[in-house]
């Protein structure tokens, strides 16, 4: 199993507007690509800065050939979409971790 996790972090300001959007959004848009297998959104509790809200969001995939499918056929126009929306009020942070059995 593979995670890919973006980590977001967001200026308060663009909040509400930045998780409903993920929400109803982003998060399915990513889904939709079939390429996963569950996902997650997280909100850290422990920010060391008062002006700005870290986001989590965790999607599954089965191996690492349909992670790379994702990066391959989606993930530009994906993250262009964010970018365009946000600016530098969400900037994302991704990690990929492999589960250990």
């Amino acid at each position: 199993m593979i995670l890919y996790n973006i980590t977001f972090t967001v200026s308060n300001e663009i909040e509400e507007d930045f998780v409903g959007w993920m929400k109803g959004t982003h998060i399915p848009d990513i889904f939709a690509t079939g390429l996963f297998i569950e996902h997650k959104f997280f909100r850290l509790l422990n920010s060391p800065d008062d002006s700005v809200t870290n986001y989590s969001v965790q999607f599954f995939a089965e191996n690492t050939r349909k992670l790379i499918e994702y990066e391959s056929r989606f993930a530009n126009a994906l993250r262009y979409e964010t970018q365009a929306r946000y600016g530098e009020k969400a900037m994302p942070f991704r990690t990929l971790m492999e589960s250990v059995d």
